[in-house]
C-alpha cells in the first residue's frame, strides 16, 4: 500500500511534468498499514453497563431506554448492559432494552460461568460479554482459579452461548499484568472454538500506547477473530490506548459517555471520536451523528449529576474559544489554523473571546461589525486600546467591552446618539 506523507508522490517520482493539481492527503491520518483498523472500526458503548459503576451513577429504567435509543440514533454499533444477575431490576431491564428493536446490538457482560449465561440468555440479550481475569493478582485475590481451570471453563461458556445462537465475546480482565504465555494460549484455545471476539482490557489504566501497540499486534498473528479493547483512564491515557490500539488491528473499542466508570472510568465517547474524526473524517461522519454528542452528554451529566469538564473534547465550554489576539485575527481569517476540528461537524460554534487584556484588535473589529457600528481600522485600535486598559485593572465582561466600545462611538464625529445603538448579540459559546 502506498504511503500517504511521502515527499517525492504517490508513485516516488519526482519532477513530474504531469498538469493539474496534485491532491493533498491529509496529514493526521494514520500511517498506512493493511492491519490498521483506524478507518473502520465499531463502538461498543458500556454508559449502560461500565456507567453504572460511575460512583454518582442511579439509572432507573426509564433513563436508561432514554439513554439507549440517544446511542442507538446516534450510531453505535453496541449497546452493552450490567449483567442480568447483578439485581433483580437489572435482569428487568435488560429485558426491557432488548425488547425495544433499536439497530444496536444490545450486549450483556457477565463473569465467565454457565449460571451467568443461562440468566443472560434468559434475558435476552443478543451477545454475551465474558470476561474473567488472567493476572497474578485477580486469580490470586479474586477468584482463586488457575489458568487451565480458567481456560475449561471459557470453552464450556463459549459453546453454551454459541448453542444459543448468540454473539461472544471473551475477554481477560488486567490484562496488561497477566503473563503473555498464558494470555496468548488463553485466546488461542477460545479462538480455535469460535468465538465472535477476544478481549484485551487494561483494567487499572496501566498501559501506555507502545505497550497496547505492541500486545495488540502480537494478538492478531495468534487469532483471527476481532479484537475488542477495553482502556481505563487512572494515567489518562485512555483515548491514545485506544487508537493504538485500532492502529495494531483492533476492531472493536468500549466507550462511555463522558467517560464514566469505574474510579477514573474508561474512553469517553466524544473524545475518543474527536481523535477518530480527525484520522479517518470519511468513515465517522458517514457513520455517526456528530450532531448528538452534545445532547447525549448533557443527558447523562444530568443523570448523574456532573458537570461537564470546561476542557472536554468538543463539548467543554472553552472547546472552541479563542482568547489570545494572535489566535483570533488567523482564525478569523482561516479557522483552520487553530481549529483541527470544525465546531460546525458537531452543531457547534466558535467563539473569539475579545473582552480581555489579551484580545487583538482583529477581534474587535469583528465585534464591532455584530454590534452594527462602522469604525477604521486605527479606531478600532484606539477602541481596543481602551478595552485592554480597562482589563488590567479588573476583569471585564462582554458588556463593559460593548459599553467601552460604543461610548468610542459615539464620541466619533458625526455619529448621533441613534446610531451607536447596535443590538447585535455575541456570538453563541458552544451553541449555548
Amino acid at each position: 500500500m502506498c504511503g500517504t506523507n511521502g515527499a517525492n508522490g504517490a508513485n516516488g517520482v519526482t519532477g513530474s511534468s504531469i498538469a493539474g493539481p496534485v491532491p493533498r492527503p491529509n496529514p493526521y491520518a494514520n500511517t498506512s498499514d493493511f492491519l490498521s483498523n483506524v478507518a473502520n472500526f465499531k463502538i461498543i458503548e458500556s454508559t449502560l453497563r461500565e456507567g453504572e459503576q460511575f460512583a454518582n451513577a442511579y439509572f432507573d429504567t426509564e433513563t436508561k431506554i432514554k439513554i439507549a435509543k440517544a446511542l442507538d440514533a446516534f450510531g453505535v454499533d453496541y449497546i452493552e448492559l450490567t449483567s442480568p444477575v447483578a439485581s433483580e431490576q437489572s435482569f428487568r431491564d435488560c429485558q426491557a432494552i432488548a425488547k425495544l428493536g433499536l439497530k444496536a446490538k444490545i450486549l450483556t457482560h457477565i463473569r465467565c460461568n454457565l449460571d451467568d449465561a443461562r440468566a443472560a440468555v434468559e434475558a435476552g440479550a443478543q451477545g454475551l460479554d465474558v470476561v474473567i481475569g488472567t493476572s497474578s493478582f485477580l486469580r490470586e485475590h479474586s477468584h482463586g482459579k488457575d489458568m487451565e481451570y480458567i481456560t475449561k471453563t471459557a470453552v464450556e461458556v463459549i459453546e453454551y452461548i454459541k448453542s444459543q445462537g448468540l454473539e461472544v465475546r471473551f475477554s481477560s480482565e488486567d490484562s496488561f499484568r497477566s503473563d503473555l504465555v498464558d494470555l496468548l494460549s488463553l485466546y488461542k484455545k477460545v479462538d480455535s472454538v469460535g468465538v465472535n471476539r477476544v478481549g484485551i482490557a487494561d483494567t487499572v489504566g496501566c498501559a501506555s500506547p507502545r505497550q497496547v501497540y505492541e500486545l495488540i499486534r502480537t494478538l492478531r498473528g495468534v487469532v483471527s477473530c476481532d479484537i475488542e479493547t477495553h482502556f481505563h483512564n487512572d494515567t489518562g491515557c485512555s483515548i491514545a490506548n485506544a487508537y493504538c490500539a485500532l492502529e495494531a488491528g483492533a476492531t472493536h473499542v468500549d466507550t462511555s459517555v463522558l467517560g464514566i466508570g469505574e474510579r477514573n472510568g474508561i474512553t469517553p465517547l466524544g473524545g475518543f471520536l474527536a481523535r477518530m474524526v480527525v484520522s479517518a473524517p470519511e468513515y465517522v461522519k458517514s457513520k455517526y451523528k456528530l450532531n448528538m454528542i452534545k445532547e447525549i452528554e448533557d443527558m447523562v451529566a444530568e443523570a448523574v449529576q456532573v458537570n461537564t469538564p470546561f476542557n472536554n473534547p468538543i463539548t467543554g465550554f472553552c472547546a472552541f474559544t479563542h482568547k489570545a489576539g494572535i489566535h483570533a485575527k488567523a482564525i478569523l481569517n482561516n479557522p483552520s489554523t487553530y481549529e483541527i476540528l470544525n465546531p460546525e461537524d458537531f452543531g457547534l460554534t466558535r467563539y473569539v473571546h475579545f473582552a480581555s487584556r489579551l484580545t487583538g484588535w482583529n477581534a474587535v473589529k469583528t465585534r464591532v461589525g455584530q454590534l452594527g457600528l462602522t469604525m477604521t481600522d486605527d479606531q478600532v485600535k484606539e477602541v481596543t486600546a481602551k478595552i485592554k486598559a480597562l482589563a488590567d485593572v479588573r476583569p471585564i465582561a462582554i458588556d463593559d467591552a460593548d459599553s467601552i466600545i460604543r461610548t468610542y462611538h459615539l464620541s466619533l464625529p458625526g455619529v448621533s446618539q441613534n446610531t451607536s445603538n447596535g443590538t447585535s448579540e455575541p456570538v453563541a459559546v458552544n451553541g449555548a
